[in-house]
């Protein structure tokens, strides 16, 4: 279906514009007319123009679907919801709010199968890129038990969590990035552009050379004259691993590799129980039936290895046994959560434990990044201070030695 914006007049009178998706302008009319708004103009979606080149959207190639736009849309919606409005007049405010083009799409498109008689959560599951699994399971049971707007402030809420917990993830790390390529560029420089010239002095001189000053000569020479083969190596390296990865053997060794990683493999594990529980919790919270609730929070933890212990712990509560056990014995998830589940399971409070477990490890991921960086920093900085104090006596002792033979 082609998307076209239009301007009109609504029962009262009163000039209104928005966007809809139709085959052709006549059945957008049509549209239009039965929804009770006379059109005045319809032309086609600026930001659904084919470009001549490619034929895709030129909203569709620079106007991608972020997590933070599905947010605040979710936030939006459970207050509109909230005040009473129905579902389309709430989908229709949502297209005039919405600023993302690809996103205004597909509300719109969503809006026009809710219009045809299709359950919300039907329509967003035609966009799976858009709507995730359980951004879907939790629509249908808002729906279902009729608390939308109580589903919709809880899904606001997770989504806000994962958005802060990434930022932090992010804003924490970009420090030691950055130092690292800028040491990675100093060095570059000065072992390409500046330690050439200065040890082509050295050329002439028939004494023997020190060994830290025949290393830095020999990695200079091949960086100036092999720098193609280095960089295809490295490529040609990456691209191998990609595919590797890419295959299901390949990534699952790559998820158990990742994990058995001092450091980060650590930080990876909490990050992965914080979502399971999180979105376990809220799934169960939301009248999700609990295998059902498994089967989607596996999804979210991103890791073979992990989403395979919850996946053998599905099976397991299937034949009758409790959430803890499996996971327990799984040696995945750390004992404190296993613990914390199996008094749930005997309290009957077990959404609230899992709250809990995903509050308390949201601050300890927190506290490993933090102190992952004030690790991290001076680690790179007494790297570069090495590679730069090796150059500096590399150079230093031939100078020496022909002040020694000089006196």
């Amino acid at each position: 279906m082609a998307v076209y914006e239009y301007k009109g007049l609504d029962g009262a009178g009163r000039v209104t514009k928005g966007i809809i998706d139709a085959d052709t302008p006549r059945l957008a009319r049509t549209k239009l007319r039965r929804s009770g708004i006379f059109p005045t103009e319809i032309t086609t979606d600026r930001h659904t123009k084919k470009s001549v080149a490619a034929g895709v959207s030129i909203g569709e190639l620079f106007a991608r679907i972020k997590i933070q736009d599905i947010s605040v849309m979710t936030r939006q919606m459970a207050t509109l919801v909230g005040a009473g409005l129905p579902i389309v007049e709430a989908l229709t405010a949502l297209i005039d709010q919405t600023e993302n083009a690809r996103l205004k799409k597909v509300i719109t498109q969503v809006r026009e199968s809710v219009n045809e008689g299709s359950s919300l959560a039907d329509a967003m599951s035609r966009f799976p890129k858009a709507f995730s699994e359980l951004y879907v399971n939790m629509i249908n049971a808002g729906e279902s038990s009729g608390a939308l707007d109580i589903v919709l402030r809880r899904l606001a809420d997770f989504m806000e969590n994962q958005v802060i917990l990434r930022n932090k993830v992010i804003s924490t790390l970009t420090y030691p990035i950055i130092l690292v390529l800028v040491g990675i560029g100093i060095l570059s420089f000065l072992l390409i552009s500046v330690i050439p010239k200065v040890v082509s002095i050295f050329d002439d001189l028939e004494q023997a050379l020190p060994i830290p000053t025949l290393v830095l000569i020999s990695v200079t020479d091949f960086l100036r004259d092999y720098w193609w083969a280095l960089l295809i190596v490295i490529g040609g390296s990456i691209l191998a691993l990609r595919q590797y990865f890419a295959t299901e053997n390949g990534h699952r060794n790559y998820d158990r590799m990742i994990l058995r990683i001092p450091i980060t493999g650590k930080l990876l594990r909490i990050i992965a129980t914080t979502r399971f529980s999180r979105t376990l919790a809220i799934l169960l919270n939301s009248g999700i039936p609990l295998l059902q609730s498994m089967d989607i929070a596996r999804s979210v933890v991103n890791n073979t290895v992990i989403s395979g212990a919850v996946e053998s712990a599905k099976e397991g509560i299937r034949e009758g046994e409790s959430i803890a056990e499996p996971l327990r014995s799984s040696n995945v998830f750390p004992s404190m959560v296993t613990h914390m589940i199996a008094v749930g399971e005997k309290t009957g409070e077990l959404e609230q434990m899992l709250f809990k477990v995903s509050e308390a490890y949201e601050n300890e991921v927190e506290t490993t990044i933090s102190r992952m960086t004030s690790l991290l920093g001076p680690v790179v900085i007494l790297f570069v201070a090495g590679v730069v104090l090796f150059i500096v006596l590399a150079i230093l002792l031939p100078m020496f030695e022909m002040n020694q033979i000089i006196r």
